[in-house]
């Protein structure tokens, strides 16, 4: 629709709190909300807009994550907080539905972050939810961080579950690739010992979801699994395919042709100030090297 998707969080775990205590001036009332911004690019003309009072951007509550986020369970006799392990919500991109063709309706795909708790075994699983968002004018809103509002839809389309172990903070990029119809997730490796925790995934956008038993859960819980790419790295163990790849946590954009800018970030060590490098790479989906660099 010409505009500009992404996702926004405000909570108060140790991440939330690390960063609004680096934002002079910036308060909210305390509550943990997850949105999808929705940015009207062509009102976007000088550099310093409020993004609050310029008109530029609008919100949509994402309550399905929510209340995954407040959630508190039970899982091998444990009680846990966190559904699923949901930090929030991270990555996001527009795409066709799973194992139909590439020229079809797109849908907005959400991807959750995930706590990186070593001890729970409910958490290895990536969360994506899938959105129809023809009828979204109606729910989007200015963000006012004093009062946040909860504008948005009951529940998503779909949920699916993608097994990929578990993974420190989730997908923190997800892009579509027309070219390929699959899914690139770039995310910060794992820390179980008993998976090879890849930095990179590929979701196989030819498959269909299924409807199976998520593992790790007690009481057994069912739900549509996504199917990754039997590409790159494979772990016996597990059955888990992937690469191991530096880049693409903090941007990840397929142009087309298998062609792709990725950032290379970087935090200077005097200073802390951070910084990202876009260098153009080819999708090769070798096992020892996803992308070759050009030049």
């Amino acid at each position: 629709d010409g505009r500009l998707y992404a996702s926004i969080e405000y909570k108060h775990d140790a991440i939330g709190k690390g960063i609004l205590n680096k934002l002079e001036g910036v308060r909210n009332d305390e509550q943990t909300g997850f949105y999808v911004a929705v940015f009207d690019v062509d009102r976007i003309d000088r550099i310093g807009m409020n993004a609050e009072k310029d008109d530029v951007m609008k919100t949509v509550y994402i309550k399905e994550a929510v209340d995954d986020y407040y959630a508190k369970v039970s899982n091998n006799g444990q009680e846990l907080e966190h559904r699923f392990g949901c930090s929030g919500i991270d990555g996001v991109t527009f795409a066709p539905a799973f194992g139909q063709s590439r020229d079809g309706k797109k849908y907005l795909y959400v991807a959750y972050g995930i706590y990186g708790d070593t001890l729970r075994t409910d958490n290895d699983y990536q969360v994506i939810l899938a959105y129809d968002t023809r009828d979204w004018k109606r729910y989007e809103q200015p963000l006012t961080q004093e009062n946040l509002h909860k504008s948005g839809p009951e529940k998503p389309l779909h949920k699916y579950f993608l097994y990929t172990g578990n993974t420190s903070w989730g997908i923190q990029n997800l892009a579509y690739d027309k070219a390929s119809g699959n899914m690139h997730a770039a995310v910060y490796k794992g820390k179980k010992s008993h998976y090879p925790n890849y930095s990179y995934f590929v979701i196989d956008g030819s498959k269909a979801p299924e409807r199976k038993q998520l593992q790790g859960f007690d009481p057994a819980v069912e739900a549509e699994v996504l199917s990754l790419l039997p590409e790159g790295l494979h772990d016996a163990q597990s059955d888990t395919w992937g690469w191991n790849f530096k880049w693409g946590t903090t941007g990840l954009c397929p142009i087309g042709d298998g062609y792709f800018y990725i950032s290379h970030n970087a935090k200077d060590k005097q200073t802390g100030n951070q910084s990202s490098t876009v260098q153009l790479y080819k999708w090769t989906g070798n096992p020892d090297k996803a992308f070759e660099p050009v030049e």
